[in-house]
């Protein structure tokens, strides 16, 4: 897969999808610090990327309403980077056992020192004025 990393992760994140084996990058090495999340829209749709962010509420409610997309990524909720690697490394996990994520976001979050994963349909599920599924 090809991932674009949001500047509100580690750009550490990077390391761990190249080990396993996947292209990745930072909005960071791509001159888009600062962008504002719907000008981020063009170049993950240009890129075919799969973004990674943990700005769950402003992307669900971006990515639905895409007609297609190669993923979204949420790592919820915002931890250090030590943290981040392990989740966004269980996300890899997953995305192994199920490849691709075409219209599809996988939610990776921390509960009570638990990794919970969900993955739904992007667009297609109801989210509603909050960006909430």
């Amino acid at each position: 897969m090809n991932f674009l990393i949001d500047e509100c992760l580690h750009t550490s994140l990077v390391d761990v999808a190249v080990e396993r084996g996947h292209d990745a990058t930072h909005v960071n090495y791509r001159g888009l610090s600062g962008v504002q999340d719907w000008n981020l829209m063009a170049p993950i749709r240009e890129g075919g990327f799969t973004f990674v962010t943990n700005n769950a509420k402003d992307f669900r409610r971006l990515y639905a309403r895409e007609d297609i997309h190669a993923g979204l990524v949420i790592l919820i909720p915002h931890v250090p980077p030590s943290e981040q690697r392990e989740l966004f490394d269980a996300a890899l996990d997953d995305l192994a056992a199920q490849p691709g994520l075409i219209n599809e976001a996988l939610e990776v979050g921390m509960v009570e020192g638990d990794i919970q994963i969900m993955r739904y349909e992007l667009p297609g599920v109801a989210v509603d004025a909050s960006g909430q599924p």
